[in-house]
């Protein structure tokens, strides 16, 4: 559905030329969610601005739908604009059109007749949520119905590829939520391909298939997202997954841990995938003669499976020790001693 091939796109400053994209390859394949995350400067802003013609890579290629968008001018961008469509980290609203008649704008614009363009919006209304809500303006809505807004205008004119620019950041984590599953839900049912950018790993980590890693401009590790949470390559990537695995309260708990136990061993386990549903530490206590004191632990959900990580103590001989921690191995469960006693 996407396809990005060398793109740069380079702004002259005072200080010199800055690579905002740096020879970016991509591929985003028909139906699924993907998503870029960088932090501020990362360059995904501007590559997200090139799927939809609003910038124009320096060069290199960047081909959506068909077409390629990096080429093409005029009349031929805007039809191919209807079909790549754009939601907002601020919404973006019209403040004077109600609901029904902001979700209604590029149907007008597209000179779509009344009748038509009525029951269109009144079926969006309706799959974003917000029944009884058509005749209220924006000033009346919460962030998340606002979102939902744009979300059904985006929709308006049954685009193949939607794209998310931070569409979630101005929300609360409950209401960021509630509009990341709509995506999933809009997603299944349209067959709609959605490109996201995001600084929030908790997004990538809820709803995408697939991520890309952007660091000065440049793409520095992609894959399925399960993955990218079992192996992140890339100091950043291991930041970013850490976000969303461990507890902001980890290493006060480790350190804690460190003094309460002085004895045995504190181990951080990591599970992904079918290790989460595994009896472990039942099987620890039956095979081995030590005592397991499950400390902490968090299991996250992604579109491709679990992803976890406990924290326990284990206390018993030497020998023990060693034979559990080497059991553990063997069942597909990542293994760090975190302290020896």
């Amino acid at each position: 559905m996407i396809t990005i091939k060398k793109a740069r796109k380079i702004y002259p400053s005072k200080k010199g030329e800055v690579k905002a994209v740096d020879d970016v390859n991509l591929e985003v394949k028909e139906g699924e969610i993907f998503g870029v995350i960088g932090y501020s400067g990362a360059g995904k802003s501007t590559l997200i601005r090139m799927l939809n013609g609003l910038e124009i890579p320096t060069s290199g290629s960047v081909i959506v739908a068909g077409r390629e968008v990096s080429k093409i001018k005029g009349a031929e961008l805007r039809k191919a604009r209807q079909e790549i469509s754009m939601i907002f980290q601020h919404f973006n609203l019209l403040w004077s059109r109600t609901v029904a008649d902001n979700i209604a704008f590029p149907l007008e614009i597209a000179g779509v007749p009344k009748a038509e363009r009525d029951k269109r919006v009144k079926e969006l209304i309706s799959l974003v949520g917000l029944d009884g809500r058509g005749d209220a303006y924006p000033s009346q809505l919460s962030g998340g119905q606002k979102q939902r807004v744009g979300i059904a205008r985006a929709l308006a004119n049954n685009p193949k590829v939607l794209l998310g620019d931070e569409a979630t950041s101005a929300l609360d984590p409950q209401t960021t939520d509630q509009i990341l599953d709509l995506l999933v839900d809009i997603n299944k049912r349209l067959g709609l391909t959605i490109v996201l950018i995001t600084h929030e790993m908790h997004v990538i980590r809820k709803i995408c298939h697939r991520v890309a890693v952007m660091e000065g401009g440049r793409i520095v590790e992609t894959g399925h997202v399960l993955d990218v949470f079992k192996n992140p390559q890339q100091p950043i990537t291991k930041r970013f997954v850490q976000q969303v695995t461990e507890p902001e309260e980890t290493k006060e708990t480790v350190d804690h841990l460190l003094d309460r136990y002085p004895h045995g061993r504190v181990i951080q386990l990591t599970f992904v995938g079918e290790g989460v549903e595994q009896p472990l530490i039942t099987n620890l206590i039956r095979k081995f003669e030590i005592t397991v004191t499950i400390v902490q632990g968090k299991i996250s959900q992604t579109q491709n499976g679990s992803y976890g990580i406990l924290f326990i103590h284990l206390d018993g001989e030497e020998e023990e020790l060693d034979n559990a921690i080497t059991f553990i191995g063997q069942h597909e469960v990542g293994v760090e001693v975190i302290s020896n006693g």
